[in-house]
């Protein structure tokens, strides 16, 4: 949802700005006496009430009906959050996310991601893997499980692990099996999944009636790949809840069901990759029931030419946008850079 197109003189953004701040903070209601004494503004009480009516006129404030003090609306959040995307400076600031030692493994680098950015901003941080059709083979191993079953576990080569388990109708010889192994590894390895490639690689005119039968049954291990569900990791969901404040409870218990359902989560986080730039859903932008009460504040990564993922925070509308927003700018530059390396060496 695009921002509503709202005209605020310098005096009515300065004044919105400080609202928002206050009741992320304090979570209380803030009033005209506040802005005037703590907030230290060079103009008189009974403009501050003018101005702060007039916020309210425009829906970016409310007051509740026990108090003269104003709280943000969601369009005023969603103001103030649009506000604080526009003064970022080109480059992210630092972020401390080291991914040095961890090599070449993508996922280990998603997952360690995911984690400080909820240690570092206590709230829910999701970060959506690369698409496998975006990496190359490093590995495969052909396990046979039972006489006629066999299972295909292909190693990516940033580290993610893609299973298929195929069912023949005669006993398979386990020799086949340790020859498959062999032969994929041979034919595959540095192939991009899902690419014609794999298809001609695996397309050999010299191969017996057997290993051909065996090589068409289980192919899909490697030309449907792109069919697999896109990963999605998650940090901050284990003892969450131990830290919330009453008020805040009945949302992420929503959340965090929510989270079974990670296709809604990753088709958001995909509808926000259109562009490269950070962005802020807000509410009824998120378009889910469950995250009516939410805000999501994320940022693509990637390569120079190709986005991969977002890395992103979810929590409560009154959540604290400006360190949100610095915190998935810098993990998000952190990952661009080492998938950056793992990709160029692939």
């Amino acid at each position: 949802m695009a921002r509503d197109d709202i005209e605020l003189t310098a005096r009515q953004r300065d004044i919105l700005a400080r609202v928002v701040q206050e009741y992320i903070a304090t979570g209380q209601p803030v009033g005209s006496k506040y802005l005037v004494e703590s907030a230290v503004l060079t103009v008189s009480p009974s403009t501050v009430r003018n101005e702060l009516a007039e916020l309210e006129r425009r829906g970016l404030l409310t007051h509740p009906h026990t108090s003269a003090g104003r709280v943000p609306t969601e369009r005023g959040y969603r103001f103030f959050a649009d506000e604080a995307l526009a003064r970022q400076d080109p480059r992210p600031g630092r972020f401390p996310l080291e991914l040095s030692a961890l090599r070449r493994e993508v996922d280990s680098a998603l997952e360690a991601t995911t984690q400080m950015l909820s240690n570092v901003t206590r709230l829910l941080a999701l970060v959506s893997a690369p698409p496998l059709e975006t990496t190359t083979v490093r590995h495969v191993e052909v396990l046979l499980l039972q006489p006629r079953t066999v299972m295909v576990v292909v190693i990516t080569s940033t580290g993610g692990v893609a299973k298929r388990v195929f069912a023949f109708d005669e006993p398979v010889d386990s020799g086949l099996a340790q020859w498959a192994s062999e032969f994929f590894n041979e034919r595959l390895a540095g192939v991009r999944l899902g690419t014609t490639q794999v298809r001609r690689q695996l397309d050999d005119p010299s191969l017996g009636p057997a290993e051909r039968e065996f090589v068409a049954i289980v192919r899909p291990a490697f030309t449907d790949a792109i069919e697999v569900e896109q990963r999605l990791f998650v940090g901050g969901a284990a003892g969450l809840l131990d830290e919330l404040p009453d008020e805040e409870l009945g949302l992420y218990r929503s959340v965090l069901a929510t989270l079974e359902k990670r296709a809604a989560l990753l088709e958001i986080l995909g509808g926000a990759l259109g562009s490269r730039r950070p962005f802020v859903r807000v509410g009824g932008d998120l378009d889910h029931p469950a995250l009516q009460d939410a805000a999501l504040v994320g940022a693509s990564y990637g390569l120079t030419n190709q986005v991969l993922g977002a890395v992103s925070l979810l929590g409560p509308v009154r959540m604290d946008y400006e360190k949100a927003i610095h915190s998935v700018r810098g993990a998000a530059f952190e990952l661009s850079r080492f998938v950056e390396e793992v990709y160029e060496d692939n």
